[in-house]
């Protein structure tokens, strides 16, 4: 891939793909009237939807390739950096890409919940595909921002922008959770693979070495975000991944505790905990009990 190119304002984006700005803040890019070019990687300032509708190489977002195919759509927050890798060879880009700054909704209710969206942490192997009836919904909600956008400015373009934005983006959580369901081919067997990663950190010695099993490290070790992680394990176990962890930490705990020739302090810290304190406090919370109450009473 060529150099990185940085975009930190709307405008900058919209002049890459000759468009025309017609707010500073907010953007539906027709990409086809970009000029042919070869793959880069690209930073971006804003909040960006790519809808992509032709095959023009691999997204490669950090070090993970996207699984981007035709009609996906992929969601990036600001200060995230990705690109096509096309093998140095020209492409067309054709689609659309929705752009908007964290400006634009400060102070409006999808500047409160922007947080709540999650999808936009995602990265490989995590894109959104689309039925034809989905694509043609997320098309109406990008039409009615850029109509608003041809109208210019008046005193209801914000709230009506920054509404259909929102109603477009939940959408976009229905629609990934469609996907949780639709796609047990490329899901299948997280969850088995996720409890056989802690059954193997903790047989090993690494709680001693590098403490409690994150969130995060759990998502790295299985090749996904840790977003994308979080959201899978709660839509199939009903728990948190944190909750998960604490669970299959606190049944491991309960075993421990009956080796009479340890003392509490020291399950603690074979099970990773750096404060046995932070131990005694988590059990007594999940089990109702502290360690010594519960090694007495069986």
């Amino acid at each position: 891939m060529d150099s990185m190119r940085r975009f930190n304002s709307i405008n900058e984006y919209n002049a890459f793909n000759n468009n025309e700005t017609k707010h500073p803040l907010v953007s539906v890019v027709d990409l086809s009237k970009a000029d042919p070019r070869r793959g880069s990687q690209m930073y971006f300032g804003f909040y960006i939807v790519f809808l992509k509708e032709v095959k023009c190489g691999d997204l490669v977002y950090g070090r993970n390739t996207y699984d981007y195919q035709e009609g996906t759509l992929v969601l990036m927050a600001p200060g995230q950096v990705a690109g096509i890798n096309s093998n140095n060879e020209y492409y067309q880009p054709k689609g659309y890409a929705l752009v908007f700054h964290p400006d634009l909704i400060h102070g409006t209710s999808l500047g409160k919940r922007i947080h709540e969206y999650s999808f936009f942490g995602y990265q490989s192997n995590e894109a959104l595909h689309l039925s034809e009836r989905e694509r043609n919904i997320v098309l109406d909600c990008f039409s009615k921002i850029d109509y608003e956008l041809e109208r210019g400015v008046d005193k209801h373009s914000k709230r009506l922008i920054v509404s259909n934005i929102e109603l477009f983006l939940d959408y976009s959580v229905r629609f990934y959770e469609r996907q949780f369901i639709t796609r047990d081919h490329v899901l299948q067997g997280v969850i088995e693979r996720f409890e056989k990663l802690l059954n193997d950190f903790f047989s090993s010695g690494k709680p001693q070495t590098i403490g409690l099993p994150s969130v995060a490290y759990c998502a790295d070790e299985l090749n996904l975000s840790a977003n994308y992680f979080g959201d899978l394990v709660k839509k199939e176990t009903g728990k948190t991944a944190q909750e998960y962890i604490q669970f299959k930490l606190i049944d491991l705990a309960k075993e421990k505790i009956f080796d009479g020739d340890k003392t509490v302090n020291q399950v603690a810290l074979e099970l990773g905990f750096k404060y046995p304190q932070h131990f005694s406090r988590l059990f007594k919370k999940r089990v109702g009990k502290t360690p010594q109450e519960y090694r007495l009473m069986n």
